[in-house]
């Protein structure tokens, strides 16, 4: 009874917040406009501000010339003394929550801060946006009348002033207890951080409630599935959880997984949601189901500026605004946050799908993508390539990742792909040959590198052994998390760490 009271109390509160998502479709700019002169404000009142002198910024002319845009590395000194409890740094007051990004599986891990303003008027006011566009799209809806399943990471207090972990653990560990009903597994389960130990007993727990909607990055969730089907003897997870309608997902491109979950959960009733959000804010929401691109959530304490991908490498690289971007062209993020971030450049490439109302695609990372021959190959182009390529020849994907293979003295260069195949092709050379001319298809400039094999010879795959990716992440210390292989990269630094990792293991 209480959660069929609470679902209609939900239901009210959402429609009435769906003005705000109408606000982002009809004034787009004036609702940047208020959150650029909120965080300029406080800006004025941070050390940073002051070295910055962020008092004599007046427009956003005096904020891209006083202020310079930033990576990781550059605000690094400024987020250790705010670590070590100094306060009024890149943020008014003290912070004590930092969301620990592992990324990929580099081995310096970046530590954001998560201040009350970005935790509450970022994060959560998203999650909300979310929902209210869910109860738009399917009034019917009934979220809060179940249980919802969460895949959270974990938390290390390391004194008082200091507490790290994944954001989604800090949003869960700073839940008010009155929604904690309403989630599954239990919050100490939810935060353990050996992922072994969490999906066996997330697995034992969730099959006893009635799961209505779930979220998390895809591969971690399949893995959560598998092992449910594997208790419960069930053919697919609808078995489990006849009522489950919804699915967000985020953090890699979802297209390789598509007939994965098609078998986990079928029927046609199912919703799947893709998500755009970070350690360093939650950006986008989709709001049309079965359209790409993402609703830019414009009034959630984040201010965006874009550059042209053609100009990421200049010294001084201009960025340009919402009302100067257009549509299909790549640009590098930037964002200044409430949480200190400021014009900081967190590694994403987005296109933007609508300008009326504002949409993105994540089309890749700044530094995981392919340019070694001029192809410009971006992580969309190779999803939806796998995509394409496992629908026609009924093959499904686990993981993969994809290299250069150099030119050397008369050799030609190419692309070496790994891939981890749930289900293998019956025949690799033809999945190969269909794979290539996909990725020729979705990329005119991989295209012109292969006409009649002049620049580039056709690529070639590599299958790993079901489980590779996961024991080599296991290995490095990375199980679980945030933590994700690069699907792209200009040098063979991953492909040959995994291949040497694979053939060390299949010799023991």
């Amino acid at each position: 009874m209480i959660y069929t009271f609470f679902n209609a109390l939900v239901k009210g509160y959402l429609k009435y917040r769906k003005a705000r998502i109408e606000a982002m479709y009809q004034t787009p700019y004036e609702l940047q406009n208020e959150v650029f002169v909120s965080l300029i404000s406080s800006l004025k009142e941070t050390e940073y501000g002051k070295e910055h002198h962020a008092d004599q910024i007046r427009n956003l002319i005096d904020f891209k010339k006083n202020i310079p845009l930033t990576e990781y590395e550059y605000l690094f000194p400024y987020i250790d003394r705010m670590m070590k409890g100094e306060e009024n740094i890149l943020w008014p007051g003290k912070v004590v929550w930092f969301a620990k990004s592992s990324g990929t599986t580099n081995d310096k891990s970046k530590f954001i801060p998560i201040t009350d303003e970005v935790l509450f008027d970022n994060h959560v006011a998203a999650s909300w946006d979310a929902m209210s566009i869910l109860y738009s799209n399917r009034p019917d809806a009934r979220i809060f009348d179940g249980k919802n399943l969460i895949m959270g990471g974990s938390l290390v207090t390391v004194n008082d002033h200091l507490i790290i972990g994944d954001v989604s653990a800090i949003l869960l560990n700073r839940m008010p207890i009155v929604g904690r009903p309403f989630y599954t597994p239990d919050f100490e389960t939810a935060l353990l951080p050996d992922w072994e130990v969490k999906i066996e007993k997330m697995a034992h727990q969730c099959i006893k409630e009635d799961v209505v909607m779930f979220a998390g990055v895809p591969t971690w969730t399949i893995v959560l599935f598998n092992r449910i089907l594997e208790i419960t003897g069930k053919e697919n997870i609808r078995q489990v959880w006849p009522n489950i309608k919804t699915y967000f997902h985020g953090g890699v491109g979802f297209e390789p997984y598509v007939n994965q979950f098609k078998t986990y959960l079928p029927g046609d009733d199912i919703e799947y949601y893709e998500v755009y959000n970070a350690s360093e804010g939650y950006f986008a929401v989709q709001d049309r189901l079965h359209q790409k691109g993402m609703l830019l959530l414009l009034d959630n304490d984040i201010y965006y500026e874009f550059i042209p991908i053609e100009s990421l490498h200049d010294s001084e690289p201009e960025t340009l605004t919402l009302h100067e971007v257009e549509l299909g062209k790549d640009y590098c993020l930037v964002i200044s946050t409430s949480s200190g971030l400021w014009r900081y450049k967190p590694g994403d490439i987005v296109q933007f799908t609508d300008t009326a109302p504002y949409r993105v695609m994540v089309s890749g990372r700044t530094k995981h993508f392919i340019n070694v021959f001029g192809e410009e190959v971006m992580v969309h182009n190779t999803d939806k390539a796998l995509f394409q390529t496992c629908k026609e020849l009924n093959a499904e994907v686990a993981d993969y990742t994809v290299a250069p293979v150099f030119m050397e003295k008369k050799e030609k260069g190419g692309h070496q792909w790994l891939i981890e195949f749930k289900r293998t092709p019956e025949d690799l050379p033809t999945f190969e040959k269909l794979l290539d001319h996909n990725l020729r298809c979705v990329n005119s400039d991989y295209d012109a590198k292969r006409h009649k094999d002049m620049a580039l010879q056709q690529l070639s795959i590599l299958s790993a052994p079901k489980g590779s990716f996961q024991m080599w992440l296991k290995s490095k210390g990375k199980l679980g998390g945030q933590s994700k292989i690069p699907r792209l990269s200009n040098d063979r630094k991953y492909i040959e760490e995994l291949s040497h990792f694979i053939h060390s293991y299949n010799t023991l």
